[in-house]
C-alpha cells in the first residue's frame, strides 16, 4: 500500500513462520497450565482444537508481535532462545486483548470461527482473557533472570495499563462530538502502538541492552504499530474480505478510523455529507457504504491515512541505531506497510 525499501535478508513470511514455530510450543505449554474449561477454551481460541477439544491444524495468528520481540533481541546482540518466552508472553497479552475486544465490540467471529464468547459466553471469555494476562507474567518470571524479569514485567504491565486507556478512549471516540486526528492518534498509540513497542522493548531487555537502546527499540515498535493500525483502518474500508478474512465493515458500523476522522475534519462538502450519514440516522438504519467510502476518499481521508502510515514507517526505521544489523525488523516494517490482510 505504501512505499518502503524491503530488507535484503530473509522474507517477512519466513520470519513470521519461524517466530510462530518457536513460540507455539511455549504457548501450548502455558495454556496447558490452565484448569479446564479455560484450557479447552484457550486451545480453541488459538485454533489448536475444536469446541469439543478435538485437535485441528490451524494458524493461531500472524505472530507479528513475537517476531518483533525475537528480531529485536537478535538486533541487540542476543539470541532468539533468550527471548522466546518473552515473545510468547507478548502473544498471550495480545490474545487477551482480542478476547476482551470481541466482547466489547460484539464481534461474533475470530479467525473465521465463532468467537469464544459466542461459544462459552461473555463471562468465560473475560475470564480466559484475564488468565492469559496472568500466564504472560508467569512466563516472564519463570523464564528470565531476576533483573531482566523485573524489568520485563514492569514494561508489560505499564503497557497493559496504556492499552486499557486506549481502549477506553476508543469506546468513546466520536460518541458525543467529532474527534480530531490528534485524538485518534493518541487512542491508536494506546491500543496498538504500545504493545508493539513493548514487544520490541522486551526483546532488547532479553538481550541485555542498555536503557537507551531499549527506549529506541520501543520507539521503533510504537511507530510501526501506528503504521499497522493506519493500514488496518484502510483495509477496514477498502480491504477485500476474501483476502483479509474479515468483512470491510467499518463504515457499516460507523466506526471511527483514521480515514473517517480525517475526512470528517476536512471542512469539505463531502465531509458534511459524510457527517450526516454518520450522525443523522439512527444506528439501526443501514448506511450506503459505497457512497460513504467515496465521500471519505473525496474528503482526503484515504490519502491522509496512506501518508501518515508512510511517515510512521519512516520514523520506525529512523529509530533503529543501524538498520543494516536489524534486517528482520526492516523486513517486518516492509510487511506492515504492504500487507493486505
Amino acid at each position: 500500500m505504501i512505499e518502503t525499501t524491503p530488507a535484503p535478508g530473509r522474507r517477512a513470511d519466513e520470519i513470521l513462520t519461524d517466530a510462530r514455530n518457536l513460540c507455539e510450543p511455549v504457548l501450548r505449554e502455558a495454556i496447558a497450565w490452565l484448569p479446564d474449561p479455560l484450557r479447552l477454551m484457550g486451545g480453541y481460541h488459538f485454533g489448536w482444537s475444536d469446541v469439543d477439544g478435538s485437535p485441528r491444524s490451524a494458524r493461531s495468528g500472524k505472530a507479528l508481535r513475537p517476531a518483533l520481540t525475537l528480531g529485536t533481541a537478535v538486533a541487540c546482540g542476543g539470541t532468539t532462545a533468550a527471548a522466546v518466552h518473552a515473545a510468547a508472553a507478548v502473544e498471550l497479552v495480545h490474545n487477551f486483548t482480542l478476547l476482551h475486544d470481541d466482547v466489547m465490540d460484539g464481534d461474533q467471529s475470530r479467525r473465521g470461527r465463532p468467537a469464544v464468547w459466542k461459544v462459552w459466553g461473555i463471562a468465560d471469555a473475560i475470564l480466559l482473557g484475564d488468565a492469559m494476562h496472568a500466564l504472560a507474567v508467569r512466563l516472564l518470571v519463570a523464564a528470565l533472570p531476576a533483573v531482566a524479569a523485573s524489568a520485563a514485567v514492569a514494561e508489560l504491565e505499564m503497557t497493559v495499563i496504556e492499552m486499557c486507556r486506549g481502549q477506553h478512549e476508543d469506546c468513546g471516540l466520536g460518541a458525543a462530538r467529532l474527534a480530531d486526528v490528534g485524538e485518534y492518534a493518541r487512542m491508536a498509540m494506546g491500543k496498538t502502538g504500545s504493545l508493539m513497542g513493548c514487544a520490541c522493548s522486551l526483546g532488547a531487555i532479553c538481550a541485555g541492552a542498555d536503557a537507551a537502546t531499549v527506549s529506541r527499540m520501543n520507539t521503533f515498535g510504537r511507530e510501526l504499530g501506528m503504521a499497522f493500525q493506519f493500514v488496518d483502518d484502510l483495509m477496514g474500508i477498502w480491504g477485500d474480505p476474501a483476502v483479509t478474512g474479515k468483512p470491510a465493515d467499518d463504515l457499516a458500523r460507523r466506526s471511527m478510523s483514521l480515514p473517517v476522522v480525517a475526512a470528517l475534519g476536512s471542512g469539505t462538502i463531502a465531509a458534511s455529507e459524510l457527517a450526516a450519514m454518520y450522525y443523522g440516522p439512527p444506528p439501526d438504519i443501514s448506511m450506503d457504504t459505497e457512497r460513504a467510502a467515496a465521500l471519505v476518499e473525496s474528503a482526503g481521508g484515504r490519502h491522509r491515512a496512506l501518508r501518515d502510515a508512510q511517515q510512521r514507517v519512516d520514523a520506525a526505521i529512523a529509530a533503529l541505531i543501524d538498520p543494516s544489523t536489524a534486517e528482520d525488523l526492516v523486513a517486518l516494517a516492509h510487511l506492515v506497510s504492504h500487507r493486505d490482510r
